[in-house]
């Protein structure tokens, strides 16, 4: 076998995905392992959706689809782009893909060249340099702080700004933060942009998920935003649809149809019958999200209430998703029994191994002072995994 290729041995390993084997491994050993570590719903896929399903099987809808997916949910992600966000996009401006990450990575395959920059704010979502290194393209991190929570600012991003920049990665809400960009602060930075002929890919996939500040699509802020923006959503997080692989993309006609001629050699289209039950999800399920967000809420206060009684941490509020980023690296140096702790990922091994209590370290966020909680857990989850977060700092010695 030929050697593998260099833009593949760029790719690094998932350290979440390794800590949350070892949390598994445990569990399947019978021990008593609780986990803040989850990037999904905790709720069940709700029942008209699952039976969209199975009337789709019923019916023999089993067969290969439009490449960029089936009119009827192409319309109807049209029609809510409309309603929830201002936007004005015709069914053949949309794309449905694998989730929202087939969608970016699709958008950065199609908008960068190798050598191209690809801009986005730290900490960030853990694929994003994947993403752009295997495209050939260089990510261009740019390091904000819990001061303005985590956001990029407009001065930062032109400081950033070279003549091989491509494309401003902006994710709002963000995972892992939690932080929402409000409307001003979006046309500040639509506004650098559009000065420097900056496309930017807009993942918005915790959209249904804010408690305060409402979200807001930076498409919508002007008809030069809109040209040069690709609205990027889908279905896992608002429909605890997780494990359907449902996203979609909305933007520029030749981005679309770019992004289209390239998913249809590569996956043909999404799957039928995941597609039908979108339709429902879009169509009938409104309430059922709101029911989620609602007891997001309730957890997050309380997650919240608890943390902030815990010396020598500290975070941001977040605003939306279901995370808090907690700076604990006031506890670096200290021991966990022999081991000395010195990064996020060494915290929360230990962690795992002192407590049996799964978090995710900060630094494949670009966080390493960090480490993140999920509220998507239960309420009792939450009550006795935090306490024994609250023992083992009170454990770990100088």
């Amino acid at each position: 076998m030929k050697e593998i290729s260099k833009k593949a041995k760029s790719i690094n390993d998932s350290i979440t995905l390794a800590l949350t084997s070892k949390g598994r491994e445990l569990k399947a050993k019978g021990v008593d392992v609780i986990s803040f570590g989850a990037g999904e719903p905790d709720f069940d896929t709700p029942a008209q959706i699952r039976d969209a399903a199975k009337r789709a099987l019923d019916e023999g809808f089993t067969h290969y689809t439009a490449a960029a997916g089936i009119m009827e949910l192409r319309r109807a992600i049209a029609d809510k782009l409309r309603r929830d966000n201002g936007l004005d996009y015709t069914p053949q401006q949309v794309v449905v893909t694998v989730g929202g990450k087939q969608a970016i990575f699709t958008a950065i395959y199609c908008l960068c060249e190798p050598g191209g920059e690809v801009i986005f704010p730290a900490p960030y979502w853990v694929s994003y340099p994947e993403m752009v290194k295997a495209v050939g393209a260089g990510p261009v991190v740019v390091e904000t702080g819990a001061a303005n929570d985590y956001k990029i600012t407009p001065e930062q991003l032109q400081a950033a700004i070279t003549p091989q920049s491509r494309l401003l990665l902006l994710n709002s809400p963000n995972n892992p933060t939690g932080a929402v960009y409000s409307e001003a602060e979006l046309r500040a930075i639509g506004e650098v942009a559009v000065k420097n002929d900056l496309a930017i890919v807009s993942d918005e996939i915790y959209e249904k998920l804010t408690y305060g500040q409402p979200h807001v699509s930076i498409a919508s802020l002007s008809d030069e935003l809109k040209r040069c923006t690709l609205v990027v959503n889908g279905f896992s997080k608002a429909y605890a649809m997780t494990g359907w692989r449902v996203g979609y993309a909305a933007g520029p006609p030749e981005v679309i149809d770019a992004m289209t001629r390239l998913q249809a050699h590569m996956i043909s289209n999404v799957n039928s019958i995941a597609q039908k039950a979108s339709l429902t999800a879009l169509n009938d399920a409104s309430s059922e999200v709101e029911a989620m967000r609602r007891q997001y809420a309730e957890r997050r206060g309380y997650i919240l209430s608890r943390l902030k009684e815990i010396p020598d941490i500290s975070y941001p509020e977040p605003e939306g998703a279901f995370y808090v980023l907690v700076d604990v690296s006031r506890y670096y140096g200290r021991k966990a029994g022999n081991i000395v702790i010195d990064d996020s990922l060494g915290f929360c091994e230990a962690c795992l191994d002192e407590a049996q209590l799964l978090l995710i370290p900060g630094r494949p966020f670009g966080a390493d002072r960090a480490v993140r909680f999920s509220f998507a857990a239960s309420m009792e989850d939450l009550e006795r995994g935090l306490d024994r977060f609250e023992q083992f700092l009170r454990n770990l010695t100088p």
